[in-house]
C-alpha cells in the first residue's frame, strides 16, 4: 500500500509565535496582552491558531496559569530562535547590524552554564560585532569594570552595587551526603574546600558554621573553580556555593548543615550606557538568566 503524503504547506505565524513566547515569559497571558498592547482574547486566539497549525496542545492549565506541554517546550525553543532570526534579517536588510566590540566578563560559576548560550545568541544576532570574553573571580572582574577594561561583568553581589538580577540560595555541596554524615558523626572539625582568601563565600561559610557552633577547618584551597570542584569530587571536604555550574556528579548536603542564606547576582556596567551593542548584550544576559 502506497502512502500519500500531505503536500499542503504550513507556515507558523511569527506574530503568533511572538505572543506565545511573551505569554510564557510573563506571569500570565493577561500580562502578556498588556505588554503586547492587545486584548487577552486576541492573545488567546493566537495561541489557539498555533495549536491548530501544530496539531497538538501547547499549554495546559495549572491553577490560574498555563504550563507548557512537552510539545510546547519544543516549540518555545524553536520560536525564540525563529524570532531572533527574523530580527537579525530585518537589521541586515535595513543596514542596522551593529559593529564594534563588547568586552564581557563573567564570574566562574556562570562560565559554563550561562556564557555559551549568551555568546552564541549574541553572535547570531550581531555577527559583525567582536566579542572579548573573560571568566574570572569577582574581585578581578569588578576591577576590570572600574578600570574600563570590561563593558559588562556578571558577578555575585555583595552589596547594592550593579543592576540586581535575582537571588540564588546557597547550598552546601559535597561528594555525597554520606560524606557529610561521616564528618558530623566523627565530631571532628568539618573539612572545607574553599577559594583562596579573600572570598566572601568562604567568609559566609565560616560565619554560618561559627553561628551554629560547628567546628571547621580549611582542608583544601584553590585559586579557581575547577580546582575547587576537583577537591570536593576527591572527597577532601565540602564547599558552599549556589547550584549554578555545580557538576552533576556532586550532591547537595543541606539537611545536616545550617542554612547559609542567599546570594545575589548582579550585572555591572563599565562601558558607555548609550552604546547599542552594550545595551543589546545586557538585555540578552538578563533574558537568559530570567528565562
Amino acid at each position: 500500500m502506497r502512502m500519500v503524503m500531505d503536500k499542503r504547506y504550513t507556515a507558523l505565524d511569527l506574530d503568533a509565535l511572538h505572543s506565545f513566547v511573551t505569554g510564557i515569559q510573563s506571569a500570565s497571558f493577561a500580562e502578556a496582552a498588556d505588554r503586547l498592547c492587545r486584548s487577552t482574547s486576541a492573545v488567546s486566539a493566537q495561541l489557539k491558531k498555533l495549536e491548530q497549525q501544530c496539531g497538538v496542545a501547547l499549554t495546559v492549565k495549572q491553577g490560574r496559569r498555563l504550563a507548557l506541554t512537552p510539545e510546547g517546550e519544543i516549540l518555545l525553543s524553536y520560536a525564540r530562535r525563529m524570532l531572533a532570526l527574523n530580527d537579525e534579517a530585518l537589521r541586515a536588510i535595513r543596514g542596522e547590524l551593529l559593529q564594534g566590540e563588547v568586552r564581557l566578563g563573567m564570574q566562574e560559576d556562570f562560565g559554563e552554564s550561562v556564557m555559551p548560550q549568551v555568546l552564541g545568541d549574541f553572535h547570531r544576532q550581531h555577527p559583525e560585532l567582536r566579542i572579548t570574553a573573560r571568566v574570572d573571580r569577582n574581585l578581578p572582574l569588578l576591577r576590570g569594570v572600574a578600570a574600563n577594561e570590561l563593558d559588562l561583568a556578571l558577578v555575585w553581589q555583595e552589596g547594592r552595587e550593579g543592576d540586581s538580577v535575582r537571588n540564588e540560595p546557597l547550598t552546601w555541596i559535597c561528594r555525597s551526603c554520606e560524606d557529610v554524615e561521616m564528618f558530623m558523626q566523627r565530631g571532628e572539625p568539618l573539612p572545607l574546600v574553599m577559594f583562596d582568601a579573600p572570598c566572601f563565600l568562604r567568609s559566609r561559610a565560616i560565619a554560618t558554621l561559627d553561628a551554629a557552633g560547628i567546628p571547621w577547618r580549611i582542608a583544601f584551597t584553590s585559586p579557581g573553580l575547577s580546582g575547587l570542584w576537583a577537591g570536593v569530587s576527591a572527597g577532601l571536604g565540602i564547599t558552599l556555593r549556589t547550584r549554578i555550574g555545580m557538576p552533576e556528579t556532586l550532591q547537595v548536603g543541606n539537611r545536616l548543615l545550617p542554612d547559609a542564606g542567599e546570594l545575589g547576582i548582579a550585572l555591572h556596567q563599565g562601558g558607555d550606557s548609550a552604546d547599542a551593542a552594550i545595551s543589546s548584550m545586557k538585555a540578552l544576559i538578563l533574558r537568559t538568566l530570567n528565562g
